[in-house]
């Protein structure tokens, strides 16, 4: 029998995880000329934190001294290293050999492996060597053997030799043990088993049925047991390759041969397509060199005789590199330095040439194609330096260190792009690039710095507890921790107060607030310091002060020195004079202590229109001139109001008293100066005579009168009290006292300078009023008398007394003549004395009892609505129109003094014998003319006048018959009368 071969074709092998394999510490390391490569074995399947190797004792690196450390950069995904040991072990992930991608086109003779890399890092990762290592995943029988299907098929052709074998490399071998026909029996099915050599052993089964067929004489031949060809990668669908012949000596049907893959993966069946009849083969798709760089098969041959004749030959299909793949630039982490989705963090404190990053180039093309140079473009603090010098690494993969070329300074530039290039050899070349950011991590080397090194702040007092003042910011051009900033609150360097008990900060915002009710009025200004501190280490600080300037609000009302301001002033004031001046202030500031005063009127609108006041000095001013007699206070008030929002205002009282200056002159209410008072000469010394009665308009000393007599009294019969203004009998009345005195008065007040008024007291000294029209024309006469001239008794007593001694024998007929040439010649002197003599009421230029009048021309009086109006000069003197008797006017003004309403008229009558005779006595020859009297009729005159008048009311108003003036027995100023009319007012 033929031995037959194994069937590689029907076999293949199924993961299935059945034990793990511990190999021992690594068998070699082996070592290259510029570098060393790592070499290790493990067995699949193994459990977590198996033991590879030590990488540092196979470096011959002591460990321990902190000079060295170590970092995986490449195999992370199922190795680990420890950084301070350089213990190589395995991670949690679970190696499956059967299912790594680098193995699954791996033969028997070809080993499956992990590659990775190993970096030794120096202090501060001054320097890094890189190392590369390799770890052999060794098989175990983890996977049972399995048919391709549980049923196979195989024909046979009759007549077979004994012992013949099936044909097939490692194939199993189907031995004929005996004849075969098929006319017998056509078919055969056996049980085949297949066990593979692992310990222990794993088997599987499946049925082989055998077909036994007509005899086909002759087999299929190919030219060549092998073909070899070349192919260009990326050739077009339908490219030809090459073509396979096989010749067969049989004729007709049993010669015709197909062509059919015979050992072939499932991508050779993929890429390629055979034809049946002419045995060409071609491309069926694109086929990539670094997917596929070459495809060994085996064609089948076969006849189409019962049963077919097979034969088979190999093809190996070399594919050609083209430049079609740009090369790969792979960015990966190097020692201590982080680098994550192609970001690393590099300290801005890492030393110049520190290298950052891994950079791995390559091309999977080969040859020219895949020798690839590489650069860093721009003008970037970096720079590529080979990472060993190996001569044995690969044209189409190297490898770089990305080492720093310049400083680093964060605060300047936080990042870097950092473009690398690389560009390959072929023709055309093509280049690819790949780009780094490069975040320059901080280091605390800058603190925190305030934008103002004095910050002020203005902020309104009667605040609330905790309301924020300000925010003080600081910035750090640090970032992260270096970055975060803390803030509190010290005293400030001018000041050793503490701001804890009214300020506080947050410690995280800046924000200030005040934990305190803050009074501008009680203190203005406050100055504290806030240290910003950041978080790196060693932390860095920075300050600023901080001014407070508490606002002012409106929280103060104006506010008067005085409740109650008091003022004298004199009156006669001229109009706008200062009469006072109030003091107000207010405790805020600016606008809310600007104030505005005004007058605002008091009770009865006092003060309206007469005050006003200047804002600026709170001078009072008056418009008018005040006049004490006409009122003697004002009362009003001073509002005060301020310049806030809402305005507060004050008031305060102002009394303002009119001090009084001398400028009324004293009035004398009685007696009048048409009146007379009857004295007996019987009467007694110190008999009250009259008591003359005056008022002073003005207070104080300027209404202290005191009386005296200042004309009329040469006798000195009178005197007057000066102070009671009594009149009295002080001297022994004589029969040369009889008739009228005219007592001349003067009243002065006691002002400075004095003012004084006089005024007429007129007594009749007679036993009895017989004629009181005599005496009433006596008194009207002395009116128009100058004041200088006595009247006082008979004034021709004396005289007549000389002679009656000198006439005593004179005839009586003589006397009647003389008299009635008297009466005649009395008569026309009286008439022209009545045109031009003396007038009541007319100055006299000689009159030296007329006190000195006062200029009042500048203080302007008022009219007080009737209350008081300009006296007339003689408020007793009427207007008298003397009747002529044909109708016509005297020129002449006498006084008719009345004090009843009756008008009486005065006519001049025969004297019968017992009428005295006054017409020697009269300066005048006229006639006394008959007057009618108009009591309400005014007259010119001023205030202060020489002679006091008194109103109508208080004069004496006779009424009677035609006055005689023919009589002897009356003088001009005295009558011998024997009615007992008389009257005192």
């Amino acid at each position: 029998m033929r031995k037959m071969r194994t069937l590689l074709g029907f076999v293949h092998c199924c993961c299935c995880c059945c034990f793990l394999l511990l190999l021992p510490p690594p068998l070699w390391v082996s070592l290259a000329a510029a570098k060393q490569l790592l070499r290790y074995r493990l067995a699949e399947e193994g459990p977590a934190d198996i033991r590879i190797g030590n990488v540092a004792s196979d470096l011959g690196i002591v460990t321990g001294s902190g000079e060295g450390t170590f970092s995986l950069e490449s195999g992370s995904d199922y190795l680990k290293i420890d950084n301070m040991t350089g213990e190589l072990s395995t991670t949690e992930r679970r190696i499956d050999r059967e299912k790594l991608p680098q193995c699954q086109m791996i033969f028997d003779e070809n080993e499956c492996f992990l590659d990775f890399e190993v970096s030794v890092i120096g202090p501060s990762q001054s320097w890094v060597d890189l190392f590369e290592g390799r770890v052999i995943i060794l098989d175990i029988n983890d996977n049972t053997p399995t048919f391709p299907s549980p049923v196979l098929t195989l024909t046979v052709e009759e007549n077979r030799p004994v012992a013949d074998t099936l044909d097939g490399e490692k194939q199993p071998q189907l031995i004929v043990k005996g004849a075969l026909d098929r006319e017998q029996r056509d078919s055969y099915e056996l049980s085949l088993r297949v066990r593979d050599g692992g310990d222990p052993a794993r088997s599987s089964q499946a049925i082989l049925r055998v077909l036994i067929t007509d005899v086909n004489d002759n087999s299929p031949r190919f030219e060549k047991s092998v073909y070899e060809a070349d192919l260009a990668e990326n050739s077009s669908p339908g490219t030809p390759i090459l073509q396979l012949r096989a010749t067969d000596l049989d004729v007709g049907v049993n010669g015709q041969i197909e062509y059919v893959f015979g050992a072939a993966t499932e991508s050779v069946r993929r890429l390629l397509r055979l034809d049946e009849t002419s045995g060409w083969l071609s491309v069926l798709h694109r086929i990539d060199r670094e997917e596929v760089n070459q495809l060994r098969f085996t064609v089948m041959a076969r006849d189409r005789g019962q049963p077919p004749k097979t034969d088979k030959a190999t093809v190996v299909l070399n594919i050609r590199d083209e430049n079609d793949n740009v090369p790969t630039i792979d960015i990966r982490k190097i020692g201590r330095i982080p680098l994550r989705d192609g970001v690393a963090s590099v300290a801005e404190d890492v030393l110049v040439d520190t290298p950052i990053a891994l950079v791995q180039v390559s091309d999977r093309d080969q040859g020219e194609n895949g020798v690839v140079t590489c650069t860093v473009v721009g003008d970037v603090p970096f720079q590529l330096k080979p990472a060993s010098e190996g001569e044995g690494e690969p044209q189409n993969k190297r490898k770089y260190f990305l080492h720093t070329s310049a400083p680093l300074d964060y605060e300047a530039v936080r990042d870097y792009n950092v473009v690398i290039v690389a560009v390959d050899s072929g023709s055309p070349s093509l280049s690819s690039n790949n780009s780094l950011l490069v975040r320059v991590g901080d280091t605390n080397d800058n603190p925190p710095v305030f934008s103002q090194a004095v910050l002020e702040v203005s902020f309104p007092e009667n605040n609330l507890p905790g309301e924020r003042v300000a925010t003080v910011v600081a910035t750090d051009a640090d970032s992260g921790k270096n970055a975060e900033i803390t803030y509190s609150l010290e005293a400030s360097p001018l000041s050793s107060e503490a701001p804890g008990g009214i300020f506080s900060i947050d410690p995280d915002s800046g924000d200030v607030s005040v934990q305190a009710v803050l009074d501008r009025e009680q203190r203005d200004t406050y100055e504290f310091q806030v240290t910003a501190r950041d978080k790196g280490v060693p932390s860095l600080q920075g300050s600023t002060t901080v001014v407070v300037r508490v606002a002012d609000r409106n929280d103060n009302e104006p506010r008067f020195m005085q409740d109650v301001f008091t003022f004298y002033v004199k009156e006669n004031l001229q109009p706008n004079s200062p009469v006072g001046m109030v003091t107000v202030m207010d405790f805020d500031k600016g606008r809310n202590a600007e104030l505005s005063l005004s007058i605002q009127p008091g009770d009865h609108d006092q003060a309206a229109g007469i005050f006003s006041i200047e804002n600026d000095t709170g001078t009072i001013f008056s418009t008018v001139s005040f006049d004490r007699e006409q009122q003697t206070s004002y009362t009003f008030k001073v509002k005060a109001v301020d310049g806030g929002e809402p305005p507060r205002s004050a008031t305060a009282t102002v009394s303002l008293f009119v001090m009084d200056e001398n400028d009324n002159a004293p009035t004398v209410t009685f007696p009048s100066n048409s009146s007379y008072t009857v004295l007996p000469p019987s009467s007694n010394m110190r008999t009250v005579v009259a008591t003359v009665v005056a008022t002073d308009a003005d207070t104080g000393l300027n209404a202290d009168l005191n009386y005296s007599i200042i004309g009329g009294n040469p006798f000195k019969l009178f005197e007057i009290d000066p102070a009671s203004g009594v009149v009295s009998l002080v001297g022994k009345l004589a029969p040369k006292h009889y008739g009228l005195h005219r007592l001349v008065v003067q009243v002065n007040d006691s002002g400075q300078p004095p003012q004084s008024t006089t005024a007429l007291l007129h007594v009749f000294v007679n036993e009895s009023l017989s004629n009181a029209t005599v005496v009433e024309s006596q008194v009207a006469r002395s009116l128009h008398t100058p004041l200088a001239q006595d009247i006082a008794g008979d004034p021709s007593y004396e005289l007549s007394k000389q002679r009656l001694s000198i006439v005593i024998g004179v005839v009586a007929g003589i006397m009647t003549v003389i008299l009635l040439i008297l009466v005649v010649v009395m008569a026309r002197y009286c008439r022209s004395k009545g045109k031009h003599g003396y007038e009541a009421g007319k100055k006299d230029h000689e009159d030296f009892f007329t006190p000195q009048q006062h200029d009042k021309a500048k203080k302007p009086k008022k009219d007080k609505k009737g209350k008081k109006g300009k006296q007339p000069l003689y408020s007793s003197i009427v207007t008298v129109e003397a009747s002529k008797p044909n109708g016509q006017r005297y020129d002449s003004v006498n006084e008719k003094l009345s004090d009843s309403p009756g008008m009486g008229r005065y006519r001049s009558v025969n004297g019968g014998p017992g009428s005295p005779d006054l017409a020697r006595h009269y300066k005048s020859s006229s006639p006394l003319p008959t007057v009618q009297l108009h009591p309400q009729s005014p007259t010119a005159g001023k205030k202060h006048q020489a002679v006091q008048d008194l109103p109508p009311a208080n004069t004496f108003v006779g009424a009677g018959d035609n006055i005689s003036i023919g009589s002897d027995h009356c003088s001009e100023y005295s009558c011998q009368a024997s009615s007992k009319y008389s009257k005192q007012v």
